[in-house]
């Protein structure tokens, strides 16, 4: 008969393996967490604050917007002078056509860039002489007359001359005569009681000319 002692019995065999996974299981309980780095299974509002916190996005390419142009000057649209097509309204002879187009050309080169009406350029064909006229008085602020031998012989000049001053009869400087190629003593009656300017000088009487139209364009807010 064996003795009790020779073999281990079952409980005592079973106690120690179960012994051990108890420790173990108490361990890893004990054990804190380790933190794990940011992944793709992170939460939609993990990934807000570490894009937050870290970095702003990158700019796309819709995003990305050019600058503003900076507005127009206040007031520009509203000044008395753009309420006309014209600044300067260039009445001469059919004879004195080259010398309106270098005043023209000394008055639109200007830094004040004048905007000038010359018959023969700026007129609609087709259209009557004498509404075109007419209307090119009443659309210019300033109406400079070239006057010379050719346009005291001109109907059309005289006819220009006399509806500049029914025009604006009480409009103090914006009828500017210019008188070159003639004395003092053959100006026109119906304009003495205005100054005009003198044509004989280096540059032709048109600096003085220009200053005029902008004294008057000034007046105009």
């Amino acid at each position: 008969m064996t003795s009790p002692t020779s073999l281990p019995t079952p409980r005592s065999q079973s106690k120690k393996p179960m012994g051990r996974m108890a420790g173990w299981f108490r361990q890893a309980l004990l054990k804190k967490p380790k933190k794990l780095p940011f992944s793709s299974e992170s939460t939609p509002g993990d990934v807000s604050r570490l894009t937050s916190q870290d970095s702003s996005p990158p700019l796309s390419l819709s995003s990305v917007k050019s600058p503003t142009p900076p507005p127009a000057p206040m007031g520009a649209s509203s000044s008395g002078r753009w309420t006309k097509d014209y600044d300067v309204c260039v009445c001469h002879s059919e004879e004195d056509l080259a010398a309106a187009q270098k005043l023209v050309s000394y008055l639109e080169g200007s830094a004040a860039s004048l905007r000038c009406y010359l018959q023969l350029r700026d007129a609609t064909p087709g259209g009557a002489i004498v509404s075109e006229l007419c209307q090119a008085l009443s659309n210019s602020h300033c109406r400079v007359l070239l006057i010379t031998p050719g346009f005291l012989q001109d109907p059309w000049c005289r006819y220009q001359m006399l509806q500049a001053l029914t025009e604006a009869p009480t409009a103090e400087g914006c009828t500017i005569p210019l008188l070159s190629g003639l004395t003092r003593a053959s100006y026109p009656a119906e304009l003495r009681f205005m100054y005009y300017v003198d044509g004989r000088g280096p540059d032709g009487g048109f600096h003085q000319v220009k200053e005029a139209v902008m004294r008057y364009l000034r007046t105009l807010g």
